[in-house]
């Protein structure tokens, strides 16, 4: 049986958030515009319920990162592989995550893993050391999401 699915990241600006992650793993932000626009053509959709972001037109509280290297509808923008959506929720967060992503970087490059990601917005919380198991960085994104920096 083939499982399909995408991780789900509540989020307090979608597009903003998507943008820090798609830079972070080298995935691209998906374009949701010509579907957007063929809904508002069609009255399926109202004006509220989009909004622009870097020059595209998107679904208002919502933006979606696929890998670049797997398969993409055209029309919708929507990846049919891994990815992950973003979606506006109205309370905040109030705790530790239960899930978070790790981001690994080259053999002996976590100093300019960790550098890179605080370049686009990311913050260190704790540098972990397992002795013979490893060290990474426990980070936090623009959000305040737990991730770790291997």
């Amino acid at each position: 049986m083939v499982l399909s699915w995408k991780l789900v990241v509540d989020s307090v600006n979608a597009p903003v958030l998507a943008d820090f992650w798609a830079a972070a793993l080298g995935y691209e932000v998906e374009d949701p515009s010509v579907l957007v626009g063929r809904l508002l053509a069609a009255g399926h959709l109202p004006e509220e319920a989009v909004a622009e972001h870097d020059g595209r037109t998107i679904f208002r509280g919502y933006a979606a990162i696929r890998h670049p290297d797997d398969p993409f509808d055209a029309t919708s923008g929507v990846g049919l592989g891994r990815r992950l959506l973003f979606q506006d929720v109205p309370e905040g967060k109030t705790g530790k995550n239960r899930l978070h992503i790790d981001v690994h970087g080259e053999p002996g490059g976590l100093d300019a893993l960790v550098a890179r990601l605080e370049g686009l917005g990311a913050t260190r919380v704790r540098e972990v050391d397992k002795g013979p198991a490893g060290h990474w960085w426990i980070m936090l994104d623009p959000e305040g999401n737990e991730f770790c920096a291997t």
